[in-house]
């Protein structure tokens, strides 16, 4: 097999994209610490926001800058685990990671808050990600995104904005913008876990290779163009994927749809695991509460 080296070092770790990530991180820290105080009810950033939001652009860059990007135009499960990671975990840190005044100040605008709350809507939220994440994998229109580059780059940034939209109601933490209940949030899980399913099934039970740009040499080639220079292309004599993995193709592309409905259970099994122990403890906090009211009210004496 052909390693990835003979792409060079601009195809394997994309420079412009680590310097642009750079500058956001860079910004970050300017906007939530240097010139924070600009900003009207401003709060000072915390630990846990800093981290994870690095954590956030770290991954951004192993999943769009590093090779792991090269690899997802040569092999397709390689592909789906950028999704996974792109649209499953990714987000909901982008969420946590930006601190409240800033989503606030954001959302203050009335257009973007008009949009936002529309599309953040639980039942629209759900429709709309599942929905243009379905369709992207069907194999007409994935062939056809993924030999041109303006049309992948929309498509793609559409469905990272709308798998934002689909994560706010689970992980925002804003009081005003808590549109569910703990059993709500557990429902909203399940769900968004069985729409996904269709699109997940239909790659793993298919019993041929589906996407020509991963089976047909010609389209492969023409999508590897995406990240790598059509100059660099015509010096190498490639094939096809086969010359970089042993698998087939066939079995690659099952491996493809296995991987992201292993990494949709573990991300959403720890989602759900979390919202499950802050709903009990909100309900243990509040029946506490009760009790003590109830206690304070008969025997004020007993209450210190």
């Amino acid at each position: 097999m052909l390693s990835l080296d003979i792409f060079g070092f601009k195809a394997l770790w994309s420079p412009f994209f680590f310097l642009l990530l750079v500058a956001v991180l860079i910004g970050y820290f300017l906007l939530t610490v240097t010139y924070r105080n600009r900003f009207k009810h401003s709060e000072p950033l915390t630990r846990k926001e800093a981290i994870i939001f690095t954590i956030t652009i770290l991954l951004l860059y192993i999943v769009k800058g590093s090779p792991l990007d090269l690899m997802g135009h040569i092999t397709f499960y390689a592909h789906m685990t950028q999704m996974a990671i792109l649209y499953l975990v990714i987000p909901p840190l982008l969420i946590v990671g930006i601190p409240q005044w800033v989503w606030r100040t954001v959302l203050s605008k009335p257009v973007i808050k008009r949009v936002f709350n529309f599309l953040t809507m639980p039942l629209i939220a759900l429709i709309l990600f599942n929905g243009v994440f379905s369709i992207y994998h069907i194999p007409d229109v994935f062939d056809v995104i993924k030999v041109d580059m303006w049309l992948h780059a929309i498509y793609t940034s559409l469905i990272f904005i709308l798998a934002i939209c689909m994560w706010w109601p689970l992980v925002n933490t804003l009081e005003e913008y808590q549109t569910l209940s703990g059993l709500k949030k557990v429902g909203y899980i399940f769900a968004d876990g069985i729409l996904l399913t269709p699109a997940c099934a239909l790659i793993i039970f298919a019993d041929t290779p589906m996407y020509a740009t991963f089976s047909d040499p010609r389209a492969w080639m023409q999508a590897l163009e995406l990240c790598v220079s059509p100059s660099m292309l015509a010096t190498l004599d490639l094939s096809g994927p086969e010359m970089f993995n042993s698998m087939s193709l066939l079995h690659d592309q099952q491996l493809g749809g296995v991987l992201m409905k292993i990494i949709q259970e573990i991300v959403y099994g720890y989602v759900l695991a979390q919202i499950f122990f802050s709903w009990y403890r909100k309900e243990q906090r509040d029946s506490e509460k009760v009790d003590k009211e109830a206690l304070n009210q008969s025997n004020p004496q007993f209450v210190k």
